[in-house]
């Protein structure tokens, strides 16, 4: 809290506890006010990580057990920045989550290097790879 929220002042000083919470009163205005509630914030990283995986085809609740981020909260995500998956084709996502020696292992193995393509992305310490596989009629 930087200032009074009624007239920006920086002069006030403690008013006693409400609820649990420190109440302020502002020497200017004489406005009564309270500390606003500290929500639990997800970093930006998260948001970005599990928008770009909702992009590449996961759907929510994978998404919620790679990332350790509710479903819902995904969701919520998807509708705020209005994000439209592309069309649907014959190709669907398989997701691995690899260590940067098994990354290198993957890569060496000339089976691997063959299909429709390949996403490597950082998630944390570890890599994230999808590929995508033709569906089997």
């Amino acid at each position: 809290m930087q200032s009074c929220p009624n007239c920006s002042s920086l002069a006030f000083t403690k008013a006693g506890i409400v609820n649990k919470r420190q109440r302020y009163k502002c020497k200017s205005c004489g406005y009564f006010f309270t500390v606003g509630k500290l929500g639990r914030k997800i970093d930006d990283y998260y948001v970005n990580k599990a928008l770009q995986l909702y992009l590449e085809g996961l759907t929510y609740r994978e998404i919620e057990r790679i990332l350790g981020v509710s479903h819902v909260s995904v969701m919520n995500w998807v509708r705020k920045f209005n994000i439209k998956r592309p069309y649907k084709t014959n190709y669907y996502p398989k997701h691995k989550i690899l260590s940067h020696d098994e990354l290198a292992r993957y890569f060496t193995q000339e089976d691997n290097l063959r299909g429709a393509g390949v996403l490597v992305t950082e998630l944390g310490d570890k890599f994230m790879l999808i590929k995508w596989e033709r569906f089997r009629d």
